[in-house]
C-alpha cells in the first residue's frame, strides 16, 4: 500500500459495502473518460463496478465531526490510468444523500443527491436508491455474502486496491489520493438486481453474471487534498 495521507481533508469509515463487478469492453469505456485518462484494462477488457455502502464518522481534517453521523452512498465507477502509469478510479456517477458533499463539485467530483437505502438481513443486504430530479435513473440490488476471501486473485487485489481518485475541473485532471487498511473481503451473490445506472452513463447494459465482493468496511479512510496533474 503507498505511504500514508499526513494531512487528510477528511476522514471516514466505509462500512457494509458491496462492489458489483462488469467486464466491457474497453474501447466502450474509454469513450466515457476524459482527455488525458485511459481506460485499465484487466486481461485486455475494462471493468465498471456498481458499489453502495454506508458512509460513517466524516469528520473535516480528520478532527472536525460532520452530521449525519452515517448515511448511504453508491457510486458506479470504473478503473483507469494516467500516460505515466498512475492508476486510480474515475466515477461514473455518485449518489449520496447528505447535501455538503456536493461541495466537492469544485474539484469536478460530479456527486447528485439521491433517495438511497441500506437494509442488512442475515446474510443478505438489501440496497436501493432513487437520483432526485431523475426519476428514472436507479437501482434496488440484494447481494448475499459468501465464505472469506481467503486468498486473493490478482482480479481481486487488481479491483479493490485503488489509491487514487480522478476528477475533472476547468479543464484539469486533479488527482485525491486516496489511503485505508486493505479489505476484509468476501465473496458474493447477487440474488436481485435491477438498475439504470449504466445506462444512464452511456454504456450498454452489462453482462448478466457479474463478479461480486463484499466487506463488513475499512477505516479509518483518509482522503488527502487533490491535486492538479501536470
Amino acid at each position: 500500500m503507498p505511504r500514508s495521507v499526513a494531512l487528510p481533508v477528511l476522514t471516514m469509515r466505509w462500512e457494509q459495502l458491496a462492489m458489483v463487478h462488469w467486464r466491457y469492453e474497453a474501447e466502450v469505456v474509454q469513450r466515457l473518460l476524459p482527455r488525458g485518462l485511459l481506460v485499465d484494462r484487466f486481461e485486455d477488457r475494462a471493468w465498471v463496478s456498481l458499489t453502495p455502502f454506508r458512509m460513517a464518522s466524516v469528520r473535516g481534517l480528520g478532527v472536525v465531526p460532520l452530521p449525519p453521523a452515517a448515511f448511504p452512498e453508491t457510486n458506479l465507477r470504473t478503473y483507469v490510468r494516467l500516460p505515466d502509469g498512475r492508476s486510480g478510479l474515475w466515477f461514473l456517477s455518485l449518489d449520496v444523500t447528505a447535501p455538503y458533499l456536493l461541495a466537492a463539485r469544485a474539484f469536478g467530483v460530479r456527486y447528485r443527491l439521491a433517495r438511497l437505502s441500506l437494509r442488512q438481513d442475515g446474510a443478505d443486504t438489501f440496497y436501493a436508491g432513487r437520483r432526485r430530479g431523475a426519476e428514472d435513473v436507479g437501482y434496488r440490488l440484494r447481494v448475499r455474502a459468501g465464505a472469506p476471501v481467503e486468498e486473493s486473485s490478482p482480479l481481486d487485489d487488481w479491483l479493490t486496491s485503488r489509491w487514487a481518485a480522478f476528477s475533472r475541473r476547468a479543464g484539469r485532471l486533479w488527482l485525491t489520493p486516496v489511503r485505508h487498511e486493505p479489505w476484509k473481503l468476501r465473496r458474493g451473490a447477487v440474488v436481485e438486481l435491477r438498475q439504470t445506472l449504466t445506462r444512464s452513463t452511456g454504456l450498454p447494459d452489462p453482462e448478466p453474471s457479474p463478479l461480486v465482493h463484499v466487506s463488513p468496511g475499512v477505516g479509518p479512510v483518509r482522503l488527502g487534498p487533490p491535486r492538479p496533474v501536470f
